[in-house]
């Protein structure tokens, strides 16, 4: 496979596919899925909308911020991982005010690749979990839920993580991670609330339970009460508390 990717999540870097059967989304590793030949080229990029161009970066920054509290992260993971945010921080704003600027979508790229290749190298957590949740069982869009979800699943992790949540800090140039993040949604014009992009109230609870179903790594472990007050701080799309 020769992939000429035109987003910016950065998931052409990895061996990770999902399958969504039965309402449920799953997802593996394999080498089989990760292309011989990756082709960045920021001029195939122009075409993305704005909207777009900025959910699929917060994607990417999502899977860096997991991959700083991954169970299995190393220096140079993390050193990854921390500099993708930095980059996509900021190129994201540039490229959302002027679609047409190859400088800002070259960095964007960058950061993309860093992103891919930092959560190839690492395991996924909480985040992912519940987007994967979302996405599969609830058929939330991808991008967009990553983008709402990531500044309550950092509130979420910030105490039982606080190296990777100073290096997410570092990155966006804050004090606190998780409102940074949030922050960062809100500069790039993106939705905040799950309720506005399809999310029914009757359904977080059912959509914690299922996140909870299998047991995975995560910094602070994972229990239903908490779980369903992010994803409800998530449906209101509520500021994070620094």
């Amino acid at each position: 496979v020769v992939a000429v990717p035109t987003t910016y999540s950065g998931s052409e870097m990895t061996t990770v596919y999902g399958l969504t059967e039965g309402g449920l989304k799953r997802t593996a590793r394999d080498a089989r899925v990760l292309p011989r030949t990756v082709i960045y080229d920021p001029e195939l990029t122009l075409g993305l909308p704005a909207h777009t161009s900025a959910a699929s970066g917060m994607n990417a920054i999502a899977h860096c911020v997991e991959a700083l509290y991954a169970r299995d992260a190393n220096p140079i993971t993390s050193l990854m991982a921390e500099e993708g945010i930095r980059a996509l921080a900021a190129a994201l704003p540039v490229l959302v005010r002027e679609t047409r600027n190859l400088e800002a979508r070259s960095d964007a790229l960058y950061g993309a690749w860093l992103a891919g290749v930092a959560l190839g190298s690492t395991g996924v957590a909480l985040h992912h979990k519940l987007c994967h949740t979302l996405g599969g069982s609830f058929n939330l869009p991808h991008a967009e839920t990553h983008a709402i979800v990531l500044p309550h699943a950092a509130r979420y992790n910030r105490d039982a993580a606080p190296e990777a949540m100073a290096r997410v800090a570092r990155a966006l140039g804050a004090e606190d991670a998780p409102t940074a993040l949030y922050d960062l949604e809100l500069k790039l014009d993106l939705e905040t609330r799950l309720s506005a992009i399809g999310m029914r109230e009757t359904d977080l609870e059912r959509a914690a339970k299922i996140a909870l179903e299998s047991p995975y790594p995560n910094p602070r472990p994972v229990e239903y009460a908490g779980v369903l007050a992010l994803l409800r701080a998530a449906y209101e799309g509520r500021r994070p508390e620094a």
